[in-house]
């Protein structure tokens, strides 16, 4: 029985983001944004319990990067293109930022077949662009009404997600060999910095509109992508 608990958990995953997809389709973002963040949680936790219960398998590999598709390839690319089409109201051109669920599978792919990203990744990872833009996209529809030009602002930005999620740039993940400062300063800066915004969100939320949390995932993400695209540069050049 254990051996198929990894298995249950990245299959809740799936279920998260077709649920975030429909979601979407009624136009309820932050709920969405929520079923997003709950998946990413368990994307997390089905190769840890795997790897607790010495139970991994190929199937469970397959699995995932087929879950982490439809949750972090096609839920976040649906609430970008519905959010473009009902409220920025720009039409087809819309349909241009479904390269970015292709990208994903695209990296996905990429990920089961390349042994250097045993310990950290090369390009962005599909989790933390799926988690920016949920945040980007509930933010914007709880507090701003964009203007039509500022709709292919939006599609560029998906267009450079494309590039860094197949990107040859390193880029930290948050598995720490140590606990030393030396070994690990750019994930300890990470979470130092995401500490503080989360703080910082959380009491706006309190004490001025509860939808100031909904920026908090977007504003971590800006954080981790310029960071780790940052240190990334620095080790090529090295």
């Amino acid at each position: 029985m254990k051996k198929h608990i990894p298995n249950m958990i990245t299959s809740c995953n799936l279920l998260c983001g077709a649920g975030a997809t429909y979601m979407t389709t009624q136009n309820e973002y932050a709920w969405a944004f929520l079923l997003i963040i709950v998946a990413a949680i368990l994307d997390f936790f089905d190769g840890f319990t795997a790897r607790l219960l010495h139970v991994s398998s190929p199937i469970g590999k397959e699995l995932d990067s087929l879950a982490d598709n439809i949750t972090f390839g096609l839920a976040p690319t649906m609430m970008l293109f519905c959010y473009l089409l009902n409220e920025v109201n720009i039409g087809w051109w819309s349909l241009i930022v479904f390269l970015m669920a292709a990208f994903s599978a695209l990296r996905l792919a990429k990920f089961n077949l390349d042994e250097r990203q045993t310990s950290s990744f090369i390009g962005l990872a599909t989790p933390a662009n799926a988690l920016f833009w949920a945040s980007v996209v509930s933010s914007l529809d709880a507090f701003v009404t964009l203007p039509c030009c500022w709709g292919f602002g939006l599609i560029a930005l998906a267009l450079f997600s494309c590039y860094l999620l197949i990107a040859e740039i390193p880029m930290f993940s948050l598995k720490f060999k140590s606990m030393s400062w030396a070994d690990n300063k750019v994930q300890f800066s990470f979470l130092i910095g995401s500490v503080l915004m989360l703080i910082g969100f959380a009491l706006a939320a309190i004490l001025i509109d509860w939808q100031y949390i909904l920026c908090a995932g977007g504003a971590v993400m800006i954080w981790y992508i310029l960071l780790a695209v940052g240190s990334g540069m620095c080790q090529t050049k090295k």
